[in-house]
């Protein structure tokens, strides 16, 4: 299974931010430190803020920060929220894509397994178990 973009770049965010689950953290610092857009970083803040897992604060002291306490954010309950729009195959799709196979075929009752056996092993862990260290002054925040 392969995770998009979205997803990679929003679990990264998320690790930065179990580092320092008090702390604001604004869109342009977590953008800068992994190299990221700054819109499509802002779009996985929506999306994860809708979701309950980050508070977002508008202003100019504003920002967002988990929700929760980190080791209470389950790793499957992430990826869920960020691949909720991305099908694994053409016929998982919510309006049913345009697989000429269904109703005929044994491979889509395998492939969803598959994935939730992989999202039940995410849930046994969570944001805490990958955590990135705290930044320090003046350290690139991904920087070991």
């Amino acid at each position: 299974m392969r995770l998009t973009s979205f997803t990679d770049y929003g679990l990264r965010a998320l690790m930065q931010l179990a580092a320092e689950p008090a702390r604001l953290f604004t869109t342009d610092e977590i953008a800068g430190a992994f190299g990221i857009s700054r819109n499509h970083l802002k779009k996985i803040v929506q999306e994860l803020s809708a979701a309950g897992i980050v508070v977002t604060q508008r202003g100019a002291n504003g920002g967002f920060r988990l929700a929760r306490p980190p080791d209470q954010i389950g790793l499957g309950e992430i990826v869920r929220v960020l691949e909720a729009r991305s099908a694994l195959v053409e016929c998982f799709r919510a309006d049913g894509g345009a697989c000429v196979l269904n109703g005929a075929c044994g491979l889509k009752t395998r492939l969803n397994a598959a994935r939730e056996a992989f999202l039940r092993d995410l849930d046994r862990s969570t944001l805490a178990d990958c955590a990135l260290p705290p930044a320090r002054v003046g350290q690139d925040l991904a920087a070991p």
